[in-house]
């Protein structure tokens, strides 16, 4: 739970809209907190150990515990990743992660949306125009490698907040630096990430 989250429980506000999603076979939503933490740690030391790679256990274990502080600090509310086993699991190194941003005292979610159409090239995502999508590619470097990584951004107004609050939903992919931006299998995902935001929801808050 979010500080914004107690606020708003402690001065007797409605708490915000939670979402759903359509997912692409195999995929899992995720909280960002200690219990799924631990259990992805759990999970991690498993496939080390069975792969006779305890090298890589500590690395990992590095890897992951920055991610979700980072998760936790971007006030990401869930996260989506290939986790079911499965011989439909669509296996791709690829996640989607959802968080709330919100207006400051001075630049609003209306600069915000005209800051990405004006740097990014931000345009709607359908007809509706309910969610604004951009999209950037950039060289990343982890350890001695180094990969291209596509970020997809997508931004709509939290119902019940006056445009004072937007769910961000920001889909990335890596891939080796020899495929291009728009190789078809890079054009595939696009596609895939625009159609899961576009099945965008809003429900009741999760207890």
């Amino acid at each position: 739970m979010s500080q914004d989250t107690d606020l708003r429980a402690a001065l007797g506000a409605p708490p915000e809209p939670d979402f759903e999603l359509e997912l692409p076979p195999g995929w899992t939503r995720h909280r960002p907190d200690r219990a799924e933490q631990e259990a992805m740690t759990a999970s991690v030391r498993a496939r080390a150990m069975q792969a006779h790679r305890p090298d890589l256990l500590a690395q990992a274990q590095s890897m992951l515990r920055e991610s979700f502080e980072s998760m936790r600090r971007g006030d990401v509310r869930a996260f989506f990743t290939p986790t079911e086993p499965g011989d439909d699991t669509l296996w791709m190194p690829a996640s989607i992660l959802a968080s709330v941003r919100r207006a400051q005292p001075d630049v609003s979610l209306d600069d915000v949306v005209r800051h990405a159409i004006r740097e990014y090239g931000a345009t709607a995502l359908d007809d509706d125009r309910r969610i604004v999508r951009f999209e950037r590619d950039r060289l990343e470097s982890m350890g001695d490698e180094s990969m291209r990584v596509l970020t997809v951004v997508y931004l709509t107004p939290m119902p019940g907040t006056h445009r004072r609050a937007a769910l961000q939903l920001t889909a990335t992919l890596a891939r080796p630096l020899d495929v291009e931006a728009d190789d078809p299998l890079v054009d595939g995902m696009r596609v895939l990430f625009d159609a899961c935001a576009s099945t965008l929801r809003w429900v009741r808050p999760r207890p």
